[in-house]
């Protein structure tokens, strides 16, 4: 695990004993799923990205996009040698009254392999109706020792290959990276992610279903109680 990485979160960020603590709202990053929809209540969301890191399809999915037979592929960040590399998502804010909740409800969502860290996220673009300094936020970081953590010597091919075969419970496997590159061209158009849309393009070359009419997600209502069916990384 990258050191740049802090698995030790602070008691600001997740609450204390003091009444001032429990009083303060946690921002939570999305760069997987999240970026596109969210299972948990939340009081705003907010375009930008975090920095020193790369977004990887290096972890296996055992449930959501995959199963122990055959496990799919979702993705998780690695540290990057260029400090100021970003990964574009969706940082939300969750108000002090659900926060414990929602993290419980995330830990658990998270379980197959995933840590929690704090690190710091950088609105963008800039907004006159929203925050735009820099904010300390919470994300969700495979650890290389898990049992899930698929390496980082597979080609995109093989990564692909290994896609293309694997459903899980929350539906097929390359819809996944569809869905993930369309939020991140509808989000940050010019923006760059050669590993995803490089996967993407190999996939609907390959893919007999690539251009059947694909189902939406529903709208995030803000409502925790979703199905496990709707929970993915």
């Amino acid at each position: 695990m990258s050191e740049a990485v802090h698995s030790t979160v602070s008691s600001e960020l997740l609450g204390s004993d003091s009444d001032k603590d429990n009083q303060k709202d946690i921002w939570i990053f999305g760069y997987g799923s999240l970026v596109w929809k969210a299972d948990f209540p939340f009081e705003e969301k907010r375009t930008g990205y975090i920095e020193g890191f790369l977004r990887r399809f290096f972890q296996n999915s055992i449930d959501h996009r995959g199963t122990v037979e055959r496990p799919g592929r979702v993705v998780t960040l690695i540290h990057s040698e260029n400090s100021e590399s970003k990964v574009w998502g969706m940082g939300y804010r969750i108000g002090a009254k659900d926060k414990l909740q929602v993290l419980q409800h995330l830990d658990h969502r998270e379980k197959n392999g995933y840590e929690r860290h704090s690190v710091k996220f950088y609105p963008y673009p800039w907004s006159t109706d929203q925050l735009n300094d820099p904010q300390s936020i919470l994300l969700y970081v495979a650890t290389q020792d898990n049992p899930s953590f698929a390496g980082q010597s597979d080609t995109l091919d093989e990564i692909a290959a290994q896609i293309l075969t694997s459903v899980g419970q929350s539906g097929r496997n390359p819809e996944y990276v569809y869905k993930l590159a369309e939020a991140m061209r509808q989000l940050y158009p010019g923006e760059q992610d050669d590993h995803l849309f490089e996967l993407e393009k190999l996939l609907l070359q390959r893919d007999p279903l690539a251009n059947v009419q694909r189902t939406p997600d529903p709208v995030p209502d803000g409502d925790a109680n979703r199905s496990e069916l709707s929970k993915e990384g």
